[in-house]
């Protein structure tokens, strides 16, 4: 399922600085050694972190990281996206200088990752364990991405707080977008309702993107802005109702992260 710490390069990068940290700061040695150290593979320190995490006096801790370990082995592709994740928040966010802050502490990664096995849950027809997990990741994450969603690698969510991902909604490679975004739908409509957002999108603060809508490889979404119809590949929208403003001056302005509309 998994390299070992030798081959697997980000999961020895975290170890290190797992042990960085304990020598720094004594206090986090327990809680270091429990969620990284004593581990030896990064799928089953998270695992062991989403679990403790999400756990309740009716579903323990225990119960959810045999789940959770369960599926990872089945697929390994759960713990090759996180892999991409991690790399993207450290590439992207300028406050993060390593892999094992986002590790630990991001609830937009977490949120992902909990995604990622609810959603394994879903198209294996485990759906009511699925919706429980969405719930409880509404609850500590304050994030609310359905089971059914599909989402690429490379995912970058910053902040993370009051992001809703409607459940036929689909986010390609390397996107990024920030706090308050929502890809929902207009209404009360059924079936395929809700956005498609393609490779390098990046989705700025409060964006709201509404109804089974396009929106094109390396566009950028201003902050604040309601997108109600397609947008171009490459372009900028801003406004309420969105419209094209200019074209970014990066192909994936994902991976940029320049909020600003002129660039």
């Amino acid at each position: 399922m998994s390299q070992s710490k030798e081959k697997d390069f980000i999961w020895g990068e975290i170890c290190d600085e797992a042990n960085a940290a304990k020598e720094q700061e004594p206090l986090l040695a327990s809680f270091l050694e429990s969620a990284v150290l004593q581990h030896d593979q990064l799928e089953s320190s998270l695992a062991f972190q989403l679990s403790e995490k999400l756990a309740s006096a009716t579903m323990p801790a225990a119960t959810l990281r045999a789940t959770f370990d369960e599926i990872m082995s089945e697929d390994p592709s759960i713990g090759r996206s996180a892999r991409a994740d991690l790399e993207a928040v450290r590439d992207r966010d300028p406050a993060c200088t390593g892999l094992g802050l986002p590790f630990l502490y991001s609830k937009g990664f977490h949120s992902i990752q909990v995604h990622r096995l609810a959603h394994w849950l879903w198209v294996n027809d485990r759906r009511p364990l699925a919706s429980h997990l969405q719930n409880r990741t509404s609850e500590k994450f304050g994030v609310d991405i359905h089971p059914g969603a599909r989402l690429g690698e490379g995912i970058f969510i910053d902040h993370a707080t009051g992001v809703v991902i409607g459940e036929t909604s689909v986010v390609e490679d390397e996107v990024s977008m920030l706090h308050e975004v929502t890809l929902g739908g207009t209404g009360k409509e059924m079936g395929d309702r809700h956005p498609k957002v393609r490779r390098g999108v990046l989705i700025c603060a409060g964006a709201k993107i509404l109804g089974n809508v396009e929106v094109g490889e390396g566009a950028k979404v201003a902050a604040g802005s309601v997108v109600l119809s397609d947008v171009a590949p490459h372009s900028t929208v801003a406004g309420i109702p969105a419209e094209v403003v200019g074209h970014p001056e990066a192909d994936q302005p994902a991976l940029g992260m320049d909020s600003r509309l002129g660039v």
